[in-house]
């Protein structure tokens, strides 16, 4: 079974306790409400636009520039230097690191962004984690919820994993990269230094580090990155 280790370098964020206390790393993503509801003290210590809206129970910390038209509702907690740029949309429920940025036109819920991940422009986020130095190509969108309305069930290993969530879209690890236009399937675990190519729909499943993921038809090729 893939461990949060396996995927994300969390050390020394406070977020920490969470991910070492989850016995699989999908279980952290039920627990972002009430750990926001225990630890988050609102407070805006960075730049906001006029034209913004920040409701209530919001913390954004130092060098924080949040930018005209976005929104961003509580509860939610965003770290020192990251941007939330121009029409974004955050509906709560979500950690967003250092060095982070909810791009234009991106939608973000019950997320975490570790340090320098970044959503640049039209993107979905739902129900995901983003580790450290992510990167989502424009227009990737992680989907987090099945047609038939049921549980997200884990392909891996012939293995049919239940993993308790109706919402689960993407746990992407470290320096994973997407190309523009990308979608990930309910419950995609993606691990460290993977590229998904443009165009790309990666099923559900559970993918090793350090490979290429890319669409062939109707089927995902991959392959272990040079």
């Amino acid at each position: 079974m893939v461990t949060a280790r396996d995927l994300f370098d969390f050390a020394g964020t406070f977020m920490e306790r969470e991910f070492n206390g989850a016995e699989r790393p999908w279980d952290v993503l039920g627990r972002i409400k009430a750990f926001l509801e225990e630890h988050l003290k609102p407070e805006i210590k960075g730049t906001v636009h006029p034209t913004a809206v920040v409701e209530p129970d919001v913390f954004l910390d130092e060098g924080v520039v949040v930018e005209p038209g976005a929104f961003i509702q509580g509860p939610t907690w965003i770290g020192k230097g990251s941007s939330v740029r121009q029409g974004a949309y955050i509906r709560g429920k979500t950690v967003v690191g250092a060095g982070c940025i909810v791009g234009h036109a991106t939608e973000v819920k019950n997320a975490v962004f570790l340090d320098g991940a970044k959503a640049g422009h039209f993107a979905y986020v739902g129900d995901s984690i983003l580790g450290k130095g992510v990167n989502l190509g424009a227009g990737t969108k992680l989907a987090n919820f099945k047609l038939d309305a049921g549980n997200v069930i884990l392909h891996a290993d012939g293995q049919r994993i239940d993993t308790g969530l109706r919402k689960f879209g993407a746990l992407l690890g470290n320096g994973v990269q997407t190309g523009c236009n990308s979608v990930t399937s309910p419950g995609c675990v993606v691990g460290p230094e993977c590229w998904i190519y443009a165009n790309t729909t990666v099923p559900n499943g559970i993918y090793e580090g350090h490979q290429i993921l890319c669409s062939e038809g109707r089927r995902i090729t991959s392959r272990r990155r040079r």
